[in-house]
């Protein structure tokens, strides 16, 4: 690899779960100090139906994590194993935790690939089909639950007002993150599928300019990887995709999903406290649109895996569902269950990965021609 793989290893070092936990802390001050009205725990009661949400809660996990290790056998021809592919997605979610959410820990997913023996051609292959499959499930969904939630109900600040809808920040932040994405996903699948050298001179030229010029060599060997990966993409069949697609949905969906899950037992949990609109369809695609747009806003977000920032929006944008005195808790108990589980596990595992990885006698394969 041509990056020094210690260089790179920094990256996602242990000891960066120091980063995103110190903003944690202090925002979940934050967040519990803004709070008018305290949560009243004693209000709150443990019966079947909350269980039941709770425990739908952690199936959405599960799922997410599934279905990423289902893709990783797709995407790999099945070269890589289950233990490979349940220890590279941890590993991946890991590095996307404490790496800004603009960057997504793909910096360092083809040092994983590597090390567990596929070679650089393949790793960059799967890195580069991941994140292709990834912003088209955001650039085919946003307009879809823009459609199904309305604009009004996702953005208007004063009810009636459609001009409101641009006085409103988070409106401005989805549309910069999907204009991003937008255009990240239409170089990335140029490059990838229809010319690859024009990508590859394109990035030379950009990277000359003088402030940028310190990024040269990282953008000219990300050049060389789509030229690479799209040799080993471009003969793929229709059914390669669509089976890497549909585990990618399933994914993406179920994360999601875990905070609707979550307003569900917290509904449950306090009868007769909240809306009784929020068990409909339509309210409940409205809460999926609203997490859906959040992550999207996290794109041009520079913190370690959108730390902070998706608290505070969780706060202010989901607020509209949760009862007074909850929302502050829900959004530290949403973080906790989709967030930090990775943080932790990875910091577990990566030491361990490293001493087994970097003291193989045998090298991995070599990279493609």
């Amino acid at each position: 690899m041509r990056k020094d793989q210690h260089k790179i290893l920094k990256e996602v070092h242990p000891s960066r779960v120091i980063i995103p936990l110190i903003i944690s802390i202090a925002v979940g001050i934050y967040i519990v100090a803004v709070e008018e009205t305290p949560p009243s725990l004693s209000d709150l009661h443990f019966n079947r139906q909350t269980v039941g949400w709770l425990l739908a809660v952690l199936a959405m996990v599960l799922m997410r994590d599934i279905s990423y290790i289902i893709r990783l056998r797709i995407l790999s021809d099945k070269q890589l194993s289950i233990i490979q592919s349940v220890r590279i997605t941890f590993l991946w979610e890991f590095a996307s935790a404490v790496t800004p959410s603009a960057i997504g820990g793909t910096s360092v997913a083809l040092l994983f690939l590597y090390k567990e023996g596929l070679s650089i051609g393949k790793g960059s292959a799967i890195v580069l089909a991941t994140f292709f499959l990834d912003e088209l499930y955001f650039i085919l969904m946003f307009p879809l639950i823009i459609w199904l939630g309305g604009w009004q109900q996702l953005f208007e600040t004063t009810p009636g007002d459609p001009s409101s809808i641009f006085h409103n920040q988070f409106f401005w932040f989805a549309i910069a993150g999907y204009g991003v994405k937008l255009t990240i996903i239409s170089l990335v699948s140029y490059g990838l599928f229809i010319n690859p050298r024009a990508i590859k001179k394109l990035i030379a030229v950009v990277f000359r300019l003088p402030f940028l010029k310190r990024w040269q060599q990282d953008a000219l060997d990300s050049g060389d990887e789509i030229a690479m990966a799209s040799k080993e993409l471009t003969a793929k069949p229709f059914s390669f995709w669509a089976k890497s697609f549909t585990a990618t949905f399933f994914s993406w969906t179920s994360r999601y999903w875990v905070a609707n899950f979550l307003i569900l037992a917290l509904f449950f949990g306090l009868k007769g406290q909240l809306n009784q609109d929020i068990v409909s369809i339509g309210e409940q695609i409205h809460i999926f649109a609203r997490q859906l747009i959040m992550w999207i806003m996290m794109m041009v977000m520079p913190t370690p895996g959108g730390t902070g920032f998706s608290e505070v929006v969780f706060l202010q944008y989901m607020d509209v569902f949760i009862p007074q005195g909850f929302a502050s808790l829900m959004a530290i108990i949403w973080r906790f269950v989709s967030y930090y589980p990775y943080l932790f596990i990875g910091a577990v595992i990566l030491p361990g990965w490293i001493r087994r990885s970097f003291k193989r006698r045998h090298a991995p394969k070599k990279a493609e021609a």
